[in-house]
């Protein structure tokens, strides 16, 4: 019975502190979930602005650009996969790698081969464990993301959007990442980056609110060559933001529901532990007036 109390104390130290520990990094997610969202609110004013000049150009000149031009065959597609660098997140990179899954087995359904491009230790050591390819990987500051690898991206994913197809090069590229919506709601998405699908969004345009006319100088595909890099930062590191903010906001909920987890475990193991000590005293009396009534007979 003494050993079975020396299990149940220990089980409750070792709650108590794990409980420690969800509770610090709770307070930390919820610490730095503030500063993730008003990056990512402070990104959309210049994102929606060169969005609007992007489409300005391609909808009021005749243009063909590589970027904005559908190819005739789309031999290979790159994806590019957003995870984390950490895990106690909850479900957050196994969703991204769900919908990562699903999105290469549509293309591989069309005849489209594959490559591949990770953000996040989740992403690696998933791919990893798999003994699948990736063609390069990124990690180190998933939820901080910086605008430098943001274009450090957009270099690399460029370059093999302009290589040929017999060297190793891409037809379309996809990004799959986590789209903030709320402090509860955080949902997976798939973008086709290039060739770009510039749309409007009319939300953001009034009814009665006439768009200007623009004249373009040099010409229009110089104005594109220019404006097409700056438009695809602003998307990957958008996209960034948002995977960012995801991620500390599924780690706070997950770290409260483990707490919380921890906490009923304790109350749990505190009861057995009485329980056991309860039995413990109720046998210590009765071998006590056992002994008693041995004695007087």
């Amino acid at each position: 019975m003494g050993a079975q109390i020396r299990v149940y104390r220990q089980k409750i130290g070792s709650t108590k502190s794990m409980r420690k520990i969800f509770k610090a990094m709770e307070l930390i997610a919820a610490s730095r979930i503030g500063k993730a969202r008003s990056r990512v609110s402070a990104s959309l004013p210049y994102a929606n602005a060169i969005t609007r000049a992007v489409t300005a150009v391609a909808s009021q000149a005749d243009v063909d650009h590589p970027l904005t031009t559908e190819p005739a065959q789309v031999r290979r597609a790159a994806v590019l996969v957003m995870t984390s660098d950490r895990g106690l997140a909850g479900s957050y990179s196994a969703s991204v790698l769900k919908q990562a899954e699903h999105l290469v087995e549509l293309l591989r359904e069309e005849g489209k081969e594959v490559k591949t491009y990770l953000v996040g230790r989740k992403a690696q050591a998933y791919f990893d464990f798999r003994s699948r390819e990736y063609a390069r990987v990124w990690t180190g500051e998933t939820d901080s993301p910086r605008f430098e690898t943001a274009r450090e991206l957009r270099d690399v994913l460029l370059e093999d959007f302009d290589t040929d197809f017999e060297q190793g090069g891409v037809d379309e590229i996809h990004v799959v990442y986590t789209q903030f919506k709320s402090m509860v709601t955080q949902e997976p998405t798939v973008i086709r980056l290039l060739p770009l699908e510039v749309v409007e969004d009319e939300s953001e345009t009034p009814a009665d609110e006439l768009l200007p006319l623009y004249e373009f100088e040099p010409s229009p595909e110089e104005v594109l060559d220019a404006l097409l890099p700056r438009y695809i930062d602003s998307r990957l590191f958008n996209c960034q933001l948002q995977s960012a903010a995801s991620e500390l906001a599924a780690r706070q909920r997950a770290m409260k529901a483990a707490g919380d987890n921890a906490g009923e475990l304790i109350k749990k193991y505190t009861r057995l532990l009485n329980n056991a000590r309860q039995a413990e005293i109720t046998q210590e009396l009765s071998e006590i007036i056992a002994g008693a009534d041995a004695l007087n007979s």
